[in-house]
């Protein structure tokens, strides 16, 4: 199947035989697609190898068959993404999220419009939190993430009790007030779209990172080693 000027999200790309290259693309109509660029280290493919750079809209030609499809075309449709220091290791944890977790030729067109606004804000403050709601949307877009503001039981949440996420039954009361709950206050905060104070940011990084973890199985992610070392400077988001 032919797909012409379909706009996509470079999320990864590395070298594949001597001069061709494997890149993973989120696509806005046909979701995550895998596809070989051939031939681009001759000196005539510049303007594709140019193209294809991580956290770029591109515009791609692509030639659908099987597992992995041709592309044949890909031209930027907006200047590169300057992203430095916290906000590159944020975009490549966004990145590697997406390539573990997205379906292939699974069209997501509202996750996809969020990706972008996601990049575009991680240049902004308030990293952790930007995290946290492009974590929760994807999950949504799956269809696996918990209700948010209500428990398993269905009983609405208490800001001021403690809770522990279960990907599979959702908010569990915790009265041991164990290492890993969450607040009542900090998932609804997260359900209403509503920035939470510093701590219950906190508690919602360990509490999204279970529920990811579980959808991912027992291979983590290479990101989260790079953003631990940057914790322990005191600098992680």
């Amino acid at each position: 199947m032919r797909i012409a000027s379909q706009p996509a999200w470079i999320l990864h790309v590395r070298p594949w035989r001597e001069t061709s290259a494997l890149v993973e693309l989120f696509t806005r109509d046909h979701g995550r697609v895998g596809a070989v660029a051939r031939g681009i280290r001759g000196p005539r493919r510049q303007p594709l190898r140019a193209a294809l750079q991580p956290f770029s809209l591109v515009s791609t030609d692509l030639d659908l068959r099987g597992e992995l499809a041709r592309l044949d075309r890909a031209e930027a449709l907006i200047a590169p993404l300057g992203l430095a220091g916290d906000a590159l290791l944020a975009g490549f944890y966004l990145n590697e999220l997406a390539v573990r977790l997205l379906p292939r030729h699974d069209p997501l067109p509202a996750l996809f419009d969020r990706y972008g606004r996601t990049l575009a804000a991680l240049g902004d403050t308030g990293l952790a939190w930007t995290l946290r709601r492009f974590e929760r949307d994807l999950l949504d877009a799956l269809g696996v993430l918990p209700p948010l503001d209500h428990d398993s039981l269905g009983e609405p949440l208490d800001p001021a009790a403690r809770y522990r996420l279960d990907p599979e039954h959702g908010a569990l009361r915790d009265r041991q007030l164990a290492a890993g709950s969450v607040s009542g206050a900090a998932l609804l905060a997260l359900a209403a779209d509503r920035e939470p104070p510093p701590g219950q940011l906190r508690e919602l990084r360990e509490a999204m990172r279970g529920l990811v973890s579980h959808h991912l199985g027992p291979r983590g992610l290479r990101s989260w080693g790079l953003l631990a070392e940057v914790a322990q400077m005191g600098r992680a988001p």
